[in-house]
């Protein structure tokens, strides 16, 4: 299934029915006063979460929905029927804003939750609401008002626990294959990682939390290069990062710095989470190779995913961070 983060649509409200301007007939009563009906409300749009879907994709082959239109009012006091809601499924972690100005609407996260993102124009009134003591006979009903149109965009940011950052070929892909069932594609050349993938990792006790891999980081991801800019958001809902470093790079302080330097310019808030640093590939690193200290003090795990090194470890590490330890 193709992985689609980004899309916009355009809503349309059903109008409202229009009143409806008749007079009693009756057999004796030749001169019967005012009986329309009213019309019935247009339908509402609403968006609604729906966590069996991971995706916008959806919306690259559909892009306009429209609620129905309420009836009309008729003779008789009949009132017409309301408009037929829709309601459009979305991801969770969708987040809606005004196409018009990227104003934010709403952030649907949870599972049902439901946002009104255009209303239906009201029913137009029937005749009787215009009787007065000196007009009994009103030749005039409401006409229905206009549903609202609304152009939308929809951002999807996952949301996982643990979010895995590195450089391409850090290493990321190989260990969300390993500590979950999830199956990204693994190759030893960079951005093999195009789109984010999701596991679930099984603990102890039946417990489990999910991991999200995303796209390698380049310097200048922040501002646009290469696959950053594009996926560095779907870390921004984790509660833990797991940064990863190879054993096998030049200068790994250097690599932990420009890391977290592109973090910063992208969301500084990503550096107050929980983070612990991963150092990939101890099957391949030299027998001299001693694990780093940083200034900031953040813990340092050794790990391999080919030997399984480190891993039960690491579960643990994590767990408690996402426990909020």
């Amino acid at each position: 299934m193709k992985f689609v983060d980004a899309a916009k649509i355009y809503v349309k409200a059903g109008n409202g029915g229009n009143g409806c301007m008749s007079f009693r007939r009756e057999k004796y009563v030749p001169k019967g006063g005012p009986d329309g009906g009213d019309g019935g409300r247009g339908g509402h749009v609403y968006l609604k979460a729906n966590s069996q879907m991971a995706t916008l994709l959806d919306f690259r082959y559909r892009k306009h929905y429209e609620a129905g239109r309420g009836a009309h009012g008729q003779g008789s006091k009949k009132d017409g029927k309301t408009g037929k809601d829709i309601v459009v499924p979305v991801p969770c972690g969708t987040v809606v804003k005004s196409a018009g100005n990227g104003k934010l609407i709403a952030d649907l996260v949870e599972d049902g939750e439901t946002l009104l993102v255009a209303e239906g124009g009201r029913g137009g009134k029937g005749n009787p609401h215009f009787a007065t003591a000196t007009r009994q006979a009103p030749r005039y009903a409401e006409p229905g008002g206009q549903g609202e149109r609304v152009e939308i965009e929809l951002e999807l940011k996952l949301i996982a626990d643990v979010g895995l950052v590195g450089f391409p070929n850090a290493g990321k892909s190989t260990l969300i294959s390993v500590m979950s069932a999830a199956k990204p594609k693994i190759a030893d050349y960079p951005f093999t990682t195009l789109v984010p993938n999701l596991g679930i990792v099984q603990y102890k006790d039946y417990n489990s939390f999910v991991m999200a891999d995303i796209p390698g980081i380049i310097e200048g991801a922040a501002e646009g290069r290469g696959l950053g800019l594009q996926f560095l958001k779907h870390i921004e809902r984790t509660k833990v990062l797991a940064v990863l470093i190879g054993a096998d790079s030049e200068n790994i302080e250097a690599e932990y710095n420009l890391l977290l330097g592109e973090m910063q310019r992208f969301d500084p808030g990503l550096l107050d989470k929980p983070r612990i640093v991963l150092i990939t590939k101890m099957d391949i690193a030299p027998e001299d190779f001693r694990l780093p200290e940083f200034e900031d003090g953040v813990s340092v795990l050794p790990v391999s995913s080919v030997t399984g090194k480190g891993i039960d470890t690491l579960k643990d590490r994590l767990w408690e961070k996402v426990r909020g330890g």
